[in-house]
């Protein structure tokens, strides 16, 4: 496991750099100011603190347009790339008046005529126009998704990385599988074996579960012990050089007949084939959604497909947002997380997620850890 703190590689940080550049041109930005964690390690490439939950906005990481400089709040230079030089970095400061003054010094504040900015809260909103006292505060998350949408090589294959070591995880939990084992024994499995694998930050912590027979969206009630004929699901997530890798699997529990998993995995077989089959470029997002239903199946709660990258990433593909799906067109260098759930009463449920490439020729599943052998 690396244990020091590094940058992001060059080329990673450099692909990732020119395509918020293009979108700043595109959307005619002169500067951008970014508090939200994803987006400033996107445009600096140095590792951000990472935190749980929320926190208020604050500008972290900050590009111009013109020069293609980026300046960025840090207290130290350990993981900070060397393209970003030590005077263009600036501290922590309570009083918020000090950073609109580094701000303010920025080469390009004083001419700049739009300011893009990926949040804003009411104190910074009155006080960013004193650092940019010509320009015009407008949206820049629009630019910053339109950049992240579409994964660079370097990006897809930092992504590979982290997916390898979920993989990992999960097929460690699976070994485990046995009736008396609980959720948060195979969960500590998992999150052993990918620390060891060399990344120790998941992104989820509810990892393990034992499908409902009687609900089709809850886990199981009771000790969350397993037993025998059980269907568990199994999650592996991990935050890896600041890109999520997903995977996730459900098998079957002991020595009991499985005939009832066996018929609900080809069920499950046939959604994810035409889930597969919707992702394909120049289609609408809401053909995931349309899969549910050529395949008979209802739309599960979580979403069907969602943009796997740096925290989170454009497009979120729900039952609940159907117009957002719609107006969503696939592309080339899109990665999804796609889900395919299917359950039947008195046997449980088959959950599944894979890492989905959009190629010129289609999808490709980055992932491929084992499926339980049903057939």
């Amino acid at each position: 496991m690396r244990t020091e703190i590094l940058p992001d590689e060059r080329a990673l940080r450099q692909g990732r750099r020119e395509r918020a550049l293009e979108q700043m041109r595109a959307h005619d930005l002169d500067v951008l100011v970014l508090g939200r964690q994803g987006n400033a390690r996107y445009v600096a490439g140095a590792p951000q603190l990472w935190v749980a939950g929320t926190r208020p906005f604050g500008p972290v990481a900050t590009l111009v347009r013109e020069s293609g400089a980026v300046h960025l709040l840090s207290t130290w230079d350990e993981g900070v790339p060397e393209d970003i030089p030590h005077e263009h970095l600036y501290g922590l400061a309570w009083n918020p008046m000090n950073l609109i003054e580094v701000l303010r010094g920025i080469g390009g504040a004083d001419t700049a005529r739009r300011v893009g900015t990926d949040a804003l809260s009411p104190t910074f909103a009155k006080l960013l126009p004193l650092a940019f006292p010509n320009a015009e505060l407008v949206d820049g998350e629009t630019a910053m998704r339109a950049a992240r949408r579409i994964k660079t090589p370097e990006e897809i294959a930092t992504l590979g990385v982290a997916l390898e070591v979920a993989q990992l995880g999960l097929e460690s939990a699976i070994t485990r599988l046995v009736p008396g084992v609980t959720e948060q024994e195979l969960t500590g499995v998992l999150l052993e074996a990918m620390t060891a694998g060399g990344i120790s930050t998941p992104a989820a912590q509810d990892s393990a579960w034992v499908t409902s027979r009687e609900h089709p969206w809850r886990r199981r009630d009771g000790d969350r012990r397993v037993r025998d004929g059980d269907l568990v699901a199994v999650s592996a997530s991990v935050l890896g050089d600041g890109y999520i890798g997903e995977v996730a699997r459900t098998y079957p529990v002991g020595d009991s007949g499985h005939e009832g998993a066996r018929a609900l995995y080809r069920r499950w077989d046939g959604l994810w084939g035409r889930l597969i089959e919707a992702c394909r470029p120049g289609a609408s997002a809401s053909g995931l959604l349309t899969a549910y239903e050529r395949a008979g199946e209802p739309l599960p709660p979580m979403p069907v497909a969602r943009g796997l990258g740096m925290g989170f990433d454009p497009p979120v593909v729900s039952p609940q947002l159907p117009e957002t799906a719609a107006a969503e067109v696939l592309e080339p260098g899109m990665v999804l997380a796609v889900t395919g759930y299917v359950w039947e009463a008195g046997v449980g449920a088959i959950f599944g997620r894979d890492a989905v490439l959009i190629t010129d020729d289609g999808a490709r599943v980055l992932t491929d850890a084992p499926h339980w052998p049903h057939r």
